[in-house]
């Protein structure tokens, strides 16, 4: 018998606080003996039925009711069995021992069916899932947090309290105030523009200053392609106009780079996916892919941009509306950072529309009903995402108004332009709102 399938088979047997810790991560199939894995699976079964560890005497019960094994094999099973003796071991070493065997044992077993699978043995499964296959093993390891304990871990919730959280800072003064001292991890942060304010100048700004840090930056666009982002990341790195870029010669573009790279640890990946292709699931399997063959882990993740991004959720010809459809993109997003530990920056576009209701429109808010014209900074106004506050307000324009009435004879004032959401999306006057459509209005 092997030493530490042994070892693993009797300390399930005799030692109750190594059964607690460990008997969650071993698999049968970690056991390449057929009659160790017959052993374990009869302490399995019996652990999860009675919440206790099995006797000698249970096993070869169990085993005896077997009837996938014969004469020959419940013999040999039974001596296993009886060699099964309680021998005391140190309990951190007899922990650390069974994780390296069960990471072997997955690494070993996760190659083994990649093989089978690049040699197209397997129906069901083709080449690219043999990255994940592997990212799975290499990750295998005794996760021994199963929640806090409000009045046992009060020195862990202190000292967290009182710890500085990390950030990657940004190179600008206020972004850096306002942010109080940069982006965190775990976060999803949106720039919100209009369209051709600069949205992607900005986040290519951000990626070539974190980049000069000495952090590894992983940028994702869905909208240009790689090389128009990584010239406007050149553009910034090597403070040359993007417009004077193509005119440098070889040489002197080649010792700019590198002394770009003499600056800086970090490495920045540009990734391109078709619009509107590519969602949370993708991004993650880039991640591990990076991660196996680059071994490459970002720092921090952009994503150009929010609106254009697939949800793993919903079709983009699913029968929703546009808001429910990109919070699904950024909750899917926020998901991925936290999965990973690291701040995903993206964007989002404001309407064209700006200022597309009549001032005496009656809106609503936590007090009432109030005119439009008498909003202000920092009340709340109802909409369809909940109370919101107001954080800017636009001064007057002139635009040609239409008036619609509703079927319970209520009249609303608006632009052209002016979305009104309806049951499969948000539409306006423009862009084709007709007699007969439902609009969600509040009453």
């Amino acid at each position: 018998m092997e030493k530490v399938e042994f070892l693993v088979l009797r300390n399930l047997l005799h030692n109750e606080q190594y059964v607690r810790k460990v008997i969650p991560f071993i698999k049968s199939e970690y056991f390449e003996d057929q009659n160790q894995k017959i052993v374990f699976e009869e302490i399995l079964k019996f652990v999860q039925q009675y919440n206790q560890p099995a006797t000698k005497e249970v096993l070869c019960i169990e085993v005896e009711n077997r009837q996938d094994i014969n004469e020959t094999s419940f013999k040999e099973i039974t001596q296993i069995i009886s060699y099964l003796e309680d021998e005391p071991s140190e309990f951190n070493w007899l922990v650390d021992t069974t994780e390296k065997w069960c990471r072997d044992r997955a690494i070993y077993l996760a190659l083994m069916e990649s093989i089978h699978i690049a040699d197209g043995k397997d129906e069901k499964k083709n080449r690219d899932s043999i990255p994940s296959i592997l990212s799975d093993a290499l990750a295998v390891s005794f996760d021994t947090h199963i929640g806090h304990d409000y009045l046992l871990d009060y020195e862990k919730r202190y000292e967290s309290y009182h710890k500085k959280e990390e950030k990657i800072e940004f190179d600008l003064e206020y972004f850096n105030k306002i942010t109080k001292g940069g982006i965190p991890n775990k976060t999803l942060n949106i720039a919100l523009a209009g369209t051709g304010v600069g949205k992607s100048l900005f986040m290519c700004h951000v990626a070539s200053s974190v980049l000069l840090q000495g952090k590894n930056v992983l940028y994702i666009t869905l909208e240009m392609a790689e090389e128009r982002i990584a010239e406007r990341i050149d553009a910034n790195l090597l403070n040359v106009p993007i417009q004077d870029i193509v005119e440098l010669p070889k040489q002197m573009f080649e010792t700019k780079v590198n002394n770009i790279a003499k600056k800086t640890q970090g490495q920045l990946i540009i990734k391109e996916y078709p619009t509107a292709s590519a969602h949370a699931g993708h991004f993650k399997s880039l991640l591990n892919e990076l991660a196996l063959k680059k071994s490459f882990r970002p720092d921090i993740i952009f994503i150009d941009y929010l609106n254009i991004c697939a949800s793993s959720r919903y079709r983009g010809n699913s029968n929703i509306n546009s808001y429910t459809f990109v919070k699904a993109i950024a909750e899917e997003l926020r998901g991925l950072a936290v999965e990973f530990n690291v701040p995903i920056v993206s964007a989002t576009q404001t309407t064209r529309s700006g200022y597309c209701l009549d001032l005496k429109t009656q809106v609503q808010t936590p007090q009432g009903l109030k005119e439009l014209s008498n909003i202000q900074v920092g009340d709340l106004l109802l909409s369809n995402t909940g109370y919101n506050e107001v954080l800017n307000v636009f001064p007057k324009s002139k635009k040609k108004s239409y008036k619609i009435t509703l079927e319970d004879g209520k009249e609303i004032i608006c632009s052209e332009e002016h979305l009104f959401p309806t049951q499969n999306s948000e539409v306006n006057i423009k862009g084709g709102l007709k007699e007969g459509m439902c609009l969600y209005v509040n009453e």
